[in-house]
């Protein structure tokens, strides 16, 4: 039979119960307990056991425990998909956003997402969601802003007239004269 994966010398059962007992992460603080047992002596199928998983996992524990210590018993934020965009498209995109569309080359007067994304398909050959390009596009400062709209013809006169002028909710009441007598 095969022995298993040694653990650190440089830890110990007390070590691990102590940082158990200090930790904030309730997961972290089952792994380290589950690994003290190993270092009492326990068996891993113990270890296991007491940790609620199967040997896979506690082997997994060890190794994150070998190499980077008992912070590597915490779990992570997963890294999520990679970008869409690199560098060099990040900065031409922001630099076409800056100079604003061309309109007889472009066909638009003002950027929208859909123009952004059919423009890095015709510059790089990327295709991007509008979704993910609204995500990148924040994710460089820019904001969506619109201009509210106004008709051709309105009036600004008919606007003031419009308005309606009331009276001021309270009133200052006359002064209050002191009785003679």
């Amino acid at each position: 039979m095969r022995t298993g994966i040694s653990l650190r010398a440089d830890f110990d059962a007390e070590s691990l119960r102590r940082l158990a007992r200090q930790s904030k992460h309730a997961a972290q603080a089952r792994r380290l307990l589950a690994l003290a047992a190993i270092y009492d002596g326990g068996s891993r199928s113990d270890a296991a056991r007491l940790g609620n998983v199967t040997l896979q996992i506690v082997r997994d524990w060890v190794l994150r425990l070998n190499e980077r210590g008992p912070a590597g018993l915490i779990d992570g934020k997963a890294p999520g998909p990679k970008s869409l965009l690199n560098d060099a498209q990040r900065a031409a995109l922001a630099k076409a956003i800056e100079r604003g569309p061309t309109p007889y080359l472009d066909g638009v007067f003002r950027w929208r997402l859909c123009d952004l994304a059919q423009w890095l398909w015709e510059e790089f050959r990327v295709s991007v969601s509008e979704q993910t390009l609204s995500r990148e596009v924040r994710a460089m400062g820019y904001r969506k802003l619109a201009a509210r709209p106004k008709h051709h013809a309105q009036d600004p006169q008919a606007i003031e007239d419009f308005k309606k002028v009331s009276p001021p909710q309270w009133q200052k009441s006359p002064p209050v004269l002191p009785k003679a007598g």
